[in-house]
């Protein structure tokens, strides 16, 4: 029987797809990433103070990975109705949601005030989050490679990354002058204006992704008659009987991402930490001039992984942060603001954006629709989950003193060769048509075609 074609893109549509992941992404990642700066450097005090310091850091920096052992329980839900029902609806849910949590952590009473419910009260926000995010970048992401012209998938889908570096820019840039507060000040109302801010970002994603289309070759999917042939009813099912290997092949490459938490969350916490005691504003500026540099990096890398590939990208990303965050770690050892705010800028903004860069569509393209987006979000939020409470674990390993960085070094580096692994063992889809995504059994003559078609 014969398979639907895809309805002709509307005109524009790419690029509305990009900025909506690129809009979406931003606030969610805003939202989570200053949910990072201040669980180290400002939760400890508030939610945690009647701990010991060290303790107290330690169970806030928890906190931040109870998100992620969210995400996979998220994506499971978040990735059927998606596959389901269509990329925008998750997309609009998800935005919704996250701004919601964030903004109810700005109102919540202190353990001051109202005792153990206030650390109750935060993880619960802390788990919706959690949720939410375990669809964005996945509903984003599928919508944007499904919108994208086949040549230029990988930079299309790009734009997801873009916008989660613009947020952790943004709640940078946010916190720095709420940071610079006296500590009275801060501990009292400072920190809660950030968490407040993000309805500001919502409303404008909600009007972008309220208008954007669904994508061609979802609804070429819906549309196909055949029972066999027709939407997932369960497409975990599906997923894991006939994709499982690319979904742990996905699970594991995701682990890369452990590097963004140990650059954004310990490596704050340890520079201005008594062990080395580095000016708070000034760590702050290092992850906002990386992400700055990144949001130059990002396109560049996507650009280059439609030319030459996606793992060759993907590969120099993951082998060098592996490399890159130990002269990191070492250089804030030195207390050195020079060599510090270098590799910092080198290792997260360069290095790093390389597999940021690509892994939108590198996972993506591993899926055929009809479970690309459960297969995305499944794949890529339990390798998130490992990476949220990498922080933990680093906070372990650091030592009771927290200043052991050589052996935090060395657990990020194990954590970079999973995906180094998974990267070599997978399949390069540069040249295959969208709608042969996930297919065995193309042979090259018909790839080739494929392409000739999709680029005329």
């Amino acid at each position: 029987m014969s398979v639907p074609a895809a309805p002709p893109r509307a005109q524009g549509q790419p690029r509305k797809a990009a900025l909506a992941a690129w809009i979406g992404s931003a606030l969610e990642y805003y939202d989570f990433f200053i949910y990072g700066s201040a669980a180290a450097l400002v939760f400890p005090k508030v939610f945690f103070d009647e701990s010991d310091p060290a303790d107290a850091t330690l169970l806030s920096l928890a906190t931040f990975g109870v998100a992620y052992a969210a995400r996979p329980v998220g994506a499971f839900f978040l990735g059927h109705i998606g596959d389901r029902l269509g990329r925008r609806k998750i997309m609009v849910f998800t935005l919704m949601l996250m701004g919601l949590s964030t903004f109810l952590i700005g109102c919540l009473p202190t353990r001051s005030q109202v005792g153990t419910l206030a650390p109750v009260l935060l993880v619960l926000c802390r788990v919706l989050q959690g949720i939410s995010a375990a669809g964005e970048q996945a509903s984003a992401g599928s919508m944007t490679l499904e919108h994208a012209p086949a040549h230029r998938r990988a930079y299309f889908t790009s734009f997801t990354l873009s916008g989660t570096q613009a947020g952790q820019l943004l709640a940078t840039l946010v916190f720095l002058p709420i940071a610079a507060l006296p500590e009275r000040q801060l501990l009292s109302w400072g920190w809660r204006i950030p968490f407040w801010l993000s309805v500001l970002v919502t409303i404008a994603g909600y009007v972008i992704r309220r208008t954007l289309h669904e994508t061609p070759e979802f609804t070429r999917h819906t549309r196909q008659a055949s029972a066999a042939e027709g939407p997932a009813r369960l497409p975990l099912a599906m997923l894991l009987r006939d994709h499982w290997a690319d979904t742990l092949r996905v699970i594991a490459c995701s682990l890369v991402a452990s590097v963004s938490t140990i650059f954004t969350v310990w490596a704050l916490s340890y520079a201005t930490s008594d062990a080395v005691g580095m000016d708070r504003s000034a760590m702050l500026w290092v992850g906002a001039l990386a992400n700055l540099v990144a949001l130059g990096t990002i396109p560049l890398w996507a650009w280059s992984a439609d030319r030459i590939g996606r793992r060759p990208v993907f590969l120099i990303g993951a082998a060098g942060s592996a490399l890159l965050m130990s002269g990191y770690l070492w250089a804030i050892s030195t207390g050195s603001y020079p060599l510090t705010f270098l590799l910092g800028i080198l290792a997260f903004g360069v290095v790093y954006s390389a597999a940021n860069a690509v892994w939108p569509a590198f996972y993506g393209e591993m899926f055929p629709t009809r479970v690309r987006l459960s297969g995305m979000a499944i794949g890529t939020q339990i390798g998130f989950a490992v990476a949220g409470f990498a922080v933990t674990f680093a906070a372990h390993f650091s030592g009771p003193d927290g200043d052991n960085w050589g052996a935090v070094a060395l657990f990020t580096a194990a954590l970079c060769v999973p995906p180094v692994i998974a990267a070599l063992t997978a399949r390069e889809t540069r040249e295959v048509p969208t709608e042969r995504l996930g297919e065995r059994r193309a042979t090259a003559d018909e790839v080739a075609a494929g392409v000739r078609k999709a680029t005329v």
